[in-house]
């Protein structure tokens, strides 16, 4: 991840959008295959002169190579630093310099670029990912700039900072069996340092290719031109062969795991638990997403009134799908319940707190007001989320590399709908069990007690004499 502003402009709600049935609201989606094997998208809204364009490529970190943890995301920044077309800066200044704005970021199941900005930027923006699709400025000079960037970032998201990473990188950690779901895809110092320009050369090649990406523009421009600019731009760009993958799939654990962990910079313990969630695709995964919602979404959550209103043993409580949403995973991904807890408190007592409130909804389910409250939240937190043009294009982008499918964008909301009380039941009885739980309990380092004051010998008071100005 870049460290650059947040890329939300180019908010726009496209009424064209919606279907006859004014309770849906239907995006048009509109998908072709180049014949090097791109897929290009086009969401055609009109409401605003501007455009949101991303490029996903399936590889994150999970497919990245063994003994280079951290590669994926190190690639991601070297993506940003030039061609023998387009020198390092050309892409940010192109870019921006047309009041658009870019960036880019990388995840366990794939690497997305994104861009947004006026639709007179479009082809420059198209040209500009072409470009570097092709190939990259292979230096040693960049490469040991971002090794040096990204263990920057490092020290600040992770190593400087309290409970740094211990819900998303320590937890996948212990939680997963295979190297490919356990090792730390932010990266070891160790393995960014042994990064070789072969290595980068090589990991272009293998993932890099057109027939590797999904390519999704939304906004102001028609289907059969945004089809015309993707053959234009990326049509000659040749197909490349990509490496299979390992088989990364894992079932629920059968025996819990926890560890303790101490915190130099934490002021009050936190504890993480997470489990095992249903495989993309299965018909557990909508509960699952519901679940999570009803438990850890909200201040109006389950965990969040037991716990921190009710029992007042916790100063905050959150859940969610480690770096991704509930339906943007392709492989073994983790349900994590954070919360600071109470020095007064304890991981147990957080533990004992969830399974009560778990065991409640794995044997009577949930009041059909509660149920329909947290599904329309959650959809009407989908659609929001799709009128942001960049985001809309991320998506569809997203979802086509995932699923095959970039329609789903328009079926979750369906899905969500469609999940009942027995539903909620099952999958809370089937997954959120401990025996598929794994457990961090991050306490303070104690601090050393202030030394004690000298005693004053047993003589007479004096009173100093009054100091003179000079």
């Amino acid at each position: 991840m870049r460290l650059l502003p947040a890329l939300l402009a180019g908010v726009s709600l496209s009424m064209s959008a919606y279907a006859a049935n004014s309770d849906q609201w239907t995006l048009p989606v509109n998908v072709k295959k180049l014949d090097n094997g791109l897929t290009v998208i086009v969401s055609e809204d009109h409401t605003s002169p501007t455009v949101g364009v991303s490029v996903v490529y399936h590889v994150g970190m999970r497919l990245e190579p063994r003994n280079r943890t951290g590669f994926a995301h190190l690639f991601e920044h070297l993506m940003f630093q030039g061609t023998p077309n387009a020198p390092k800066g050309v892409f940010d200044r192109t870019i921006t310099g047309g009041g658009g704005q870019n960036n880019g970021s990388t995840r366990p199941d794939f690497t997305n670029y994104i861009e947004t900005a006026p639709v007179s930027s479009l082809e420059p923006i198209l040209w500009l990912e072409a470009d570097r699709m092709k190939t990259l400025d292979f230096n040693p000079a960049t490469l040991k700039n971002q090794q040096d960037v990204v263990k920057e970032e490092i020290r600040v998201n992770v190593k400087n900072q309290p409970y740094g990473g211990f819900n998303w990188i320590d937890i996948s950690k212990l939680a997963f069996n295979k190297w490919e779901n356990n090792h730390d895809g932010y990266g070891s110092f160790e393995d960014l340092e042994g990064a070789s320009l072969d290595d980068v050369r090589g990991f272009h090649r293998d993932y890099y290719g057109p027939n590797n990406a999904v390519l999704a523009i939304a906004g102001d421009v028609t289907p059969a031109q945004g089809f015309a600019l993707a053959q234009k731009y990326f049509g000659g760009i040749a197909r490349r062969a990509t490496p299979k993958a390992t088989d990364f799939t894992e079932g629920p654990n059968t025996q819990e795991k926890r560890i303790e962990q101490s915190d130099a910079l934490a002021q009050v313990p936190a504890v993480a638990a997470a489990w095992k969630v249903p495989a993309r695709g299965s018909a557990d995964q909508a509960p699952m997403a519901v679940l999570s919602e009803l438990l850890a979404g909200s201040d109006a959550s389950l965990f969040y009134q037991g716990m921190v209103k009710g029992r007042e043993i916790a100063l905050n409580i959150s859940g969610g799908f480690g770096l991704t949403g509930p339906f943007e995973y392709d492989g073994p991904t983790l349900f994590t319940v954070t919360g600071l807890y109470k020095p007064n408190s304890s991981a147990d007592a957080m533990l004992a707190a969830m399974d009560e409130e778990i065991a409640k909804v794995a044997k009577d389910g949930v009041d059909d007001a509660t149920l329909k409250r947290v599904k329309t939240s959650m959809v009407a937190d989908w659609n929001n989320s799709l009128e942001n043009i960049l985001r809309r294009a991320d998506t569809l982008a997203k979802l086509q590399t995932l699923w095959g499918d970039a329609n789903v964008v328009n079926k979750v909301p369906g899905w969500i709908e469609g999940v009942t009380s027995k539903d909620i039941q099952r999958v809370a009885a089937t997954y959120l069990v401990k025996t598929n739980r794994t457990v961090i309990d991050r306490k303070p380092v104690a601090k050393p007690a202030p030394a004690a004051a000298p005693q004053p010998a047993n003589k007479a008071v004096t009173t100093p004499a009054p100091t003179e100005k000079k």
